[in-house]
């Protein structure tokens, strides 16, 4: 059996070739492809969000941390397939409409990938219908919207209100990010929640998913 300590250690640091490699000797060494995810992808990326809680890592750090997890989650995921190994969730994410930002977008998305979900990335400028047409497709559980220029945050609230129109705002949770987003805004919108950071994204996702977070 690989040792997975290294790959964990591989991710937290943000070493991309060596993330990928271990993957691979990981899997080639019989190590089973959920428990390469939840002993070592899943906890490391746990451990890039407590560290930036405790101001130890910063953005750039996260977002390496997060290229590291990307390319060990490209190799493992056909095996988790074939494993029939399911996923804790899924998510659909975007950029709102307007608004061509996606660092921010894309580090929430690695680090939901790294904690298990299955994630539908729909790229930036995302028109609210396609955030609809992605539940209706996807069956997803969650959507997650990100806007980083308030000109874009008023979209935000066509999202929910076509999901209300369309009878599947009772299935999905809806949580919005950004710079200019507050939670007075997420509780006027309707939406179910709100993160100024990618790490409390993924643990707000976490417990609305498993029922055990309430709407604002």
């Amino acid at each position: 059996m690989a040792d997975l300590s290294k790959l964990y250690d591989a991710v937290v640091a943000g070493r991309i070739e060596a993330a990928g490699t271990l993957t691979r000797r990981a899997l080639s060494g019989g190590s089973a492809p959920g428990t390469i995810l939840n002993e070592s992808l899943v906890p490391a990326m746990a451990e890039v969000g407590a560290r930036f809680g405790r101001n130890e890592y910063y953005i750039p750090d996260m977002l390496i941390s997060a290229e590291a997890m990307k390319t060990a989650m490209g190799i493992l995921q056909p095996a988790l397939v074939t494993a029939g190994v399911e996923p804790v969730g899924s998510v659909a994410i975007g950029t709102i409409k307007g608004d061509l930002h996606d660092i921010g977008k894309n580090l929430v998305a690695a680090m939901l990938e790294g904690n298990g979900f299955q994630v539908f990335n729909l790229g930036m400028n995302v028109a609210p219908e396609q955030f609809a047409a992605a539940v209706k497709e996807h069956e997803v559980d969650l959507i997650a919207i990100s806007a980083l220029l308030t000109t874009t945050m008023i979209n935000m609230k066509e999202v929910i209100d076509i999901l209300d129109r369309e009878g599947l705002r009772e299935q999905v949770k809806v949580i919005i990010g950004g710079a200019p987003v507050t939670p007075d805004y997420a509780e006027k919108i309707g939406a179910d929640g709100f993160s100024d950071n990618a790490n409390g994204a993924v643990n707000l996702t976490k417990q609305l998913i498993s029922g055990s977070g309430e709407r604002l």
